[in-house]
């Protein structure tokens, strides 16, 4: 059994650049485990100065200094930002508060359907039944009031952390443009020379993450704002909030769309009833799937590395139980990143230890 495990162990980390790339990825991933609530900041800075790199690039092509590129990809990025902040939000938390206030209406117009089902089937459901099932309900909504009013009573006591985002973050991914190469140059001194799996690892993550970060703001921003066109031209109530969850909703592939799924079909059919209308709106919506599922994610994803979806499910339970919203974020790249390890990783063979001897 030790022989077995001695003989792994030289198999695995005979060579000295693997042995640096499992210490530095352990090493990340115990800072980030343990630290990762005093590190957000420093990620969400990291993040967007990934993103914004590429517009930094392109305006630095017009003949300006990076510093000056840098000024002014950060000036477009706040004015977006703020626009964001001050125009949609506002939005979304209106009709947020008008939805709350219409869910006991829902409640009350779903119970009185209920009721009516022992008449209409009795061979199928009675009365003690849809009881059981209305008490369930209520008992489910009550535990979300609870939570929502936590969450209220949280947000009042996290207004200095938001404060903190606002102003350090920006500031943060300034610094993270303009200094870019020197960081990362200091960075690099902490390092072992045997680094060469490493450097390997991390240009292909580089690109890979490059890739999805760029894709899936995209694929926000487009199934978004046309579901939020769709909705407003069907009529359906709340289109900005219920287009922005199906917009959202592409962070968790698969599951996501299933879950947004509920709250739209419902306000449709608490609005419309099972009419002719409720049908365009989940033809609609179907529509708005199949094309991101089948025409967008493949255009705008085509140079990432494909996953199986069960692996996709995986990493999207275990990195956001870990990191919250930015481990779902980024549970595809992470996953990725831990298939390219498998795969970079050396096995010494025998021809191996011939070319090293």
């Amino acid at each position: 059994m030790f022989n077995y495990i001695a003989q792994w162990y030289k198999e695995k980390f005979a060579d000295p650049h693997a042995v640096t790339l499992f210490l530095f990825l352990s090493v990340c991933f115990a800072v980030l485990y343990f630290f990762s609530d005093l590190l957000m900041p420093i990620m969400v800075a990291i993040a967007i100065a990934f993103l914004l790199e590429q517009p930094v690039q392109r305006v630095a092509k017009f003949g300006l200094s990076r510093n000056k590129a840098v000024m002014v990809v950060m000036i477009l990025f706040t004015v977006v930002a703020l626009t964001a902040i001050f125009g949609l939000v506002p939005v979304l938390w209106q009709q947020t508060s008008n939805l709350v206030q219409e869910v006991p209406t829902m409640v009350g117009k779903g119970n009185n359907y209920l009721m009516t089902l022992p008449e209409q089937y009795p061979e199928i459901v009675n009365e003690s039944q849809i009881d059981a099932l209305i008490g369930s309900i209520k008992d489910k909504l009550l535990q979300w009031g609870q939570l929502i009013l936590e969450f209220s009573v949280n947000s009042l006591s996290n207004v200095v952390a938001l404060m903190v985002y606002l102003i350090l973050v920006p500031i943060m991914v300034f610094f993270f443009l303009k200094d870019k190469d020197e960081l990362l140059a200091n960075a690099i001194r902490f390092l072992p020379k045997e680094r060469r799996l490493t450097s390997q690892v991390g240009a292909e993550m580089h690109q890979q993450i490059h890739n999805y970060v760029r894709g899936k703001v995209l694929e926000i921003l487009i199934i978004g704002i046309v579901s939020t066109v769709i909705f407003a031209l069907l009529g359906l109530r709340f289109p900005v909030l219920l287009g922005s969850l199906v917009g959202f909703s592409v962070l968790v592939p698969y599951v996501g769309a299933a879950v947004v799924t509920v709250p739209v079909c419902l306000v449709g059919l608490f609005q419309w009833g099972f009419s002719a209308q409720f049908g365009y709106l989940v033809l609609w919506y179907g529509i708005i799937q199949a094309v991101d599922g089948n025409i967008l994610v493949p255009f705008l994803f085509s140079e990432a590395v494909n996953l199986h979806p069960v692996a996709i499910i995986i990493a999207v339970i275990m990195f956001g139980g870990l990191w919250g919203f930015w481990g779902v974020f980024f549970a595809i790249p992470l996953a990725t990143l831990v298939k390219a390890v498998i795969n970079a990783w050396p096995s010494t063979t025998k021809s191996d230890d011939l070319i090293l001897e």
